[in-house]
């Protein structure tokens, strides 16, 4: 045989060999699933509740205007410390002022009228006791004029006169009666009078008092949105009136945080918090959650749900209030703050990355040998099919093959989640990539690479 025809056959064999040994390699690989996988660890969990909201100290007051009138004086100044009882403002008070004075004049009268009554009420009962006496006296003579008479002892004039002086004194007594109730009518009246104008003067001092206000606690002027000269109103129905200022107790100072709905549900009174400050940048301040809103308020209007009429189905918020501690002096209200509320711990808990969960159904686990090498990258999702029968899990490398397990989890933490059942402490598990575990079926050849994904994957 020629040796260009060995040459040949030699290549003819090669070619052959080549190609059975590539079938048999893209055999091998055609159902290879490249994934990144973790370990299931114990370590210390802590689910979290983030929400944002801002400084408030937990003691303040709006100083509202009571009474109509220009600010004369402003005794204090924005940011300033203030004592309880302390001057911060007056208004305009010439008439307030001139009606108590009007007032308490008018009740010197009344008091000066109550005394002449009840002089001629002491008057009137003397001039009583006096008629009474006499009408006595007369009565006496006149019973014994008519026993005289009879017996005739005595002439028919002596009888008249008698009888005449006894019916003067008698009446003189109900002249004298008459004058003690008209006397004692006076004395009530008078009486009544001074409690009127009292009542007057105390309605005059409380206006002339709404003009000049003070400080209701030890405090800080926060804000001060007026200026001396400046006209300010009372609030009328559904009018506001003008605010003079305010008045906030620093001493105890709180986050107000508003909490989405969704999470409500799991904060409670005296859990932990860590308080971030916008103002304050690197620095974590403790917190406790001291008061929990139980009106939800609707996040676009800010208005509680109890204010409103109708229904809404937009997104709701419930304030939760955080009160810190050792909150530092040159704190203000009306910061922006972050507050993070641990809502639950768990000490050394079974837990896995939250990514490497995902859902199946019953029929998506089933094993078949017989698809194509495409099956293995096709949805698994149906809406069709009853989210009943959906389960939980996560998928475990087991001999090279990728194997679901349903699972139970507990809390969630900011990366972690806590694995009730359904692992064991150093089970692999494929941890990405999204794609992979979105397409990921049972039984299905795994080759784990943990490298650094490659930035074209991660854009997919």
């Amino acid at each position: 045989m020629k040796t260009w025809k060995k040459v040949a056959i030699g290549v003819a064999v090669g070619l052959v060999l080549l190609t059975i040994v590539g079938g048999t390699v893209y055999s091998s690989r055609k159902n290879l699933v490249i994934v990144q996988t973790g370990k299931v660890t114990r370590q210390d969990l802590s689910s979290v509740v983030t929400a944002s909201g801002e400084i408030k100290p937990q003691t303040y007051v709006n100083v509202g205007a009571n009474a109509f009138g220009k600010i004369t004086h402003l005794y204090v100044k924005e940011g300033e410390h203030v004592k309880k009882g302390q001057l911060l403002a007056q208004l305009e008070n010439v008439q307030s002022a001139a009606d108590v004075a009007a007032t308490r004049a008018s009740l010197g009268v009344s008091e000066t009228d109550f005394v002449a009554a009840d002089a001629g009420s002491k008057t009137a009962v003397a001039d009583m006791a006096r008629a009474q006496s006499d009408a006595d006296r007369a009565k006496l003579d006149w019973d014994r004029a008519q026993g005289m008479f009879k017996e005739q002892l005595i002439s028919k004039a002596d009888f008249d006169l008698k009888k005449a002086a006894w019916e003067s004194a008698a009446a003189g007594l109900a002249q004298a009666q008459a004058r003690l109730a008209q006397a004692k009518a006076q004395q009530d009246s008078a009486n009544k009078r001074i409690s009127q104008t009292r009542a007057n003067l105390t309605r005059a001092a409380d206006v002339l008092q709404k003009t000049t206000y003070a400080a209701p606690f030890n405090g800080v002027v926060s804000n001060l949105p007026v200026r001396e000269g400046e006209s300010v109103v009372i609030g009328i129905q559904n009018a506001p009136g003008s605010t003079l200022m305010t008045v906030a107790d620093m001493s105890v100072i709180t986050a107000e945080v508003k909490v989405d709905e969704t999470d409500i549900v799991n904060v409670h009174l005296g859990q932990s918090a860590d308080v971030t400050i916008d103002a304050f940048p690197h620095q974590i301040f403790k917190g406790i959650v001291s008061e929990i809103g139980d009106n939800a308020i609707v996040r676009s209007t800010g208005v509680a749900t109890s204010q409103t009429t109708g229904s809404s189905q937009e997104a709701k918020d419930f304030k939760v209030v955080v009160t810190l501690q050792n909150p530092p002096d040159n704190l203000r209200p009306g910061l922006s703050t972050t507050a993070k509320i641990t809502t639950a711990t768990r000490p050394q808990a079974l837990s896995i990355p939250i990514q490497a969960l995902t859902i199946r159904k019953p029929e998506d686990l089933i094993e078949d040998k017989d698809k194509k090498s495409s099956d293995t990258s096709a949805p698994v999702t149906n809406a069709a099919k009853d989210k009943k029968n959906e389960m939980q899990g996560v998928f475990i490398v087991r001999d090279k093959k990728s194997k679901f397990a349903a699972v139970e989890t507990g809390i969630a933490g900011t990366t972690e989640i806590e694995v009730r059942s359904g692992l064991q402490e150093g089970d692999e598990i494929v941890t990405g990539s999204y794609k992979v575990l979105r397409t990921l079926r049972q039984g299905v050849n795994v080759k784990v690479d943990n490298s650094a994904p490659k930035k074209e994957d991660e854009g997919s």
